[in-house]
């Protein structure tokens, strides 16, 4: 008997109803063979009987007896896969507490690798090989194991939940779609879930990106911090050089200058922790969500990631640190305490100390130095450029060049390449030898066609030199009194202050600030060579690098 049934196939042993080992064969007239509880169950249910493989009726229920071969045989192979069972269970896992156990186990109880939705029951690597072979079990849907089988079945109908109602947003089964749900939009649970599994996907997405701003922010916000401190060190060094001077008298301004510079560091240095503590504790608010996110993300289990979702944590609250910045609140510290000094001290240390203070003020903004070059698309036909975009003068012979946008026609002017829309910049241009020029920044909606008003309500915020000596801020026409005719001016422009100042480089000493503007859009670097003058002007404009001051 055993080397018969060693040469029969594994599926003449299984019972075509209950896909498991006969028990208790029979046999139909027809020739077919069922558990005998399996094939009475059947035609209790229907009616009239018929053989559930070929489909035979018959009329008369036919009178079943067991068949004792094919029960032996049944028996023999039953006996033959629990040998094996048990010889191949020693290198499977045993199941431990809170793992989910095999549910075909006898004995001692493995862990599952699968559960099954049809069956609704879970299978180690033995028990589940039945699924992965046999065509009708192949099609029966698998998942990670799941001990709670039961609430995947609808409570009210005890059907499979394979539907999802995105109307009351719930799994339902088939008939709840025709009695509770009948106007309902449902779609296959499958489709559901991938689509929210894509919904977290995104989710998660915006939450990493979301981190990796605030950690931008705080790099940034340590970095300023850094210049800060090197600003400060800076002041205070400047600040000791000035007091020196003015020896035992100013010693006591002295102590209250760095003490005041100190305290305003430290000030900003605590509103810099300040927000770097609130966005450490917004990063780890959301790499908590983010982990919560991936976590329901990789589940495979449709119907715990749909039922999981909506009581998914909500996005916890954020600030916009779009504008938030940290600045430091001790420049011009040094000019007051200075000029408080001075005032005691009389006219005579007033004119030394003005001088060196200029120089440390125009070392100040010279820290903010950056790359200009010429824009040719804007330049006046008659405007010659060099080829590094660094100089500019004007020529005898008009360029036949096309009449863009952004190109001047009337005026004999040209913008930089560069735009700067925050923080600050300085720059420095050569006006050596020229007896007329302008210079400064201008907003990006200038109008650049026609003759042009050259006002800050126009949007340019100019100086200029004419008549060799007549120097003049355009705001509107401010005439300006200079001891010497600069040969370098230096350009600062603070965007959030809303200031823009020339300097003297050679002096050091400043030519003029325009105060409380307010700025909205781009700012270009403006150039004007002016005409030739029959020679006297023929110099150009050069955009030159800057020498520290020391």
């Amino acid at each position: 008997m055993s080397a018969a049934s060693s040469l029969l196939n594994e599926d003449q042993f299984l019972c075509s109803i209950c896909l498991d080992v006969f028990t208790d064969p029979v046999s139909t007239p027809c020739g077919h063979n069922f558990c005998k509880a399996c094939i009475s169950e059947h035609w209790d249910r229907n009616v009239p009987s018929q053989c559930p493989n070929c489909q035979k009726v018959f009329n008369i229920k036919p009178d079943l007896q067991v068949n004792t071969f094919i029960s032996e045989m049944a028996a023999q192979f039953r006996q033959s896969a629990q040998q094996k069972a048990s010889s191949s269970s020693s290198e499977q896992q045993v199941v431990k507490p809170g793992e989910v156990p095999c549910d075909a186990c006898t004995g001692t109880r493995l862990k599952a690798l699968k559960s099954c939705l049809v069956c609704l029951e879970s299978y180690c690597e033995t028990h589940l090989e039945p699924h992965l072979t046999r065509p009708g079990l192949k099609k029966h849907q698998l998942i990670d194991p799941e001990e709670n089988l039961e609430g995947r079945m609808c409570v009210k109908h005890d059907k499979l939940l394979e539907l999802f109602c995105k109307t009351d947003q719930v799994c339902v089964c088939m008939l709840c779609t025709v009695l509770d749900h009948k106007t309902h939009d449902v779609v296959p649970l499958k489709e559901e879930y991938e689509g929210k599994k894509a919904e977290l996907g995104k989710t998660d997405a915006e939450i990493q990106k979301m981190i990796q701003k605030r950690r931008l922010k705080i790099q940034e916000m340590n970095r300023s911090v850094e210049l800060s401190k090197e600003g400060a060190d800076r002041e205070i060094a400047d600040g000791v050089q000035v007091f020196t001077a003015l020896k035992e008298s100013v010693e006591r301004s002295q102590a209250e200058l760095i003490d005041t510079i100190l305290e305003k560091q430290r000030e900003t240095e605590e509103q810099a922790e300040g927000f770097i503590k609130e966005l450490e504790q917004e990063i780890s608010e959301l790499k908590k969500r983010s982990s919560e996110v991936e976590q329901l993300s990789r589940s495979e289990d449709q119907l715990h990631l749909l039922q999981s979702f909506t009581s998914l944590n909500a996005a916890p609250p954020t600030k916009n640190w779009t504008e938030v910045r940290v600045h430091p609140s001790y420049e011009g510290t040094v000019r007051i305490a200075y000029e408080r000094a001075v005032w005691q001290l009389g006219q005579t240390i007033r004119k030394q100390m003005t001088k060196l203070l200029s120089k440390v003020e125009l070392k100040r903004v010279q820290q903010y130095e950056v790359e200009v070059t010429l824009d040719p698309d804007t330049a006046h036909p008659y405007l010659i450029l060099s080829d590094d975009g660094k100089q500019v003068n004007f020529g005898d012979v008009k360029k036949n060049l096309p009449d863009n946008p952004e190109r001047f026609d009337a005026c004999v002017n040209v913008l930089a390449k560069q735009s700067f829309s925050s923080g600050r910049f300085y720059y420095e241009v050569q006006v050596k030898g020229k007896t007329e020029w302008d210079l400064g920044v201008t907003r990006e909606s200038i109008n650049r066609k026609g003759e042009i008003t050259v006002s800050p309500q126009k949007g340019y915020w100019v100086i200029w030199l004419r008549n060799e000596n007549e120097y003049e801020a355009l705001d509107p026409d401010v005439r300006l009194s200079l001891k010497s005719q600069p040969e370098k001016v230096g350009v600062f422009v603070d965007y959030e202050e809303g200031l823009v100042s020339f300097y003297d480089v050679d002096a050091p000493a400043l030519i003029y600030s325009f105060t409380g503007c307010c700025f909205k859009e781009k700012l270009y670097p403006y150039f004007c060579p002016c005409l030739n003058d029959g020679g006297k002007n023929s110099a150009p404009l050069i955009i030159s690098p800057v020498n520290h001051t020391e």
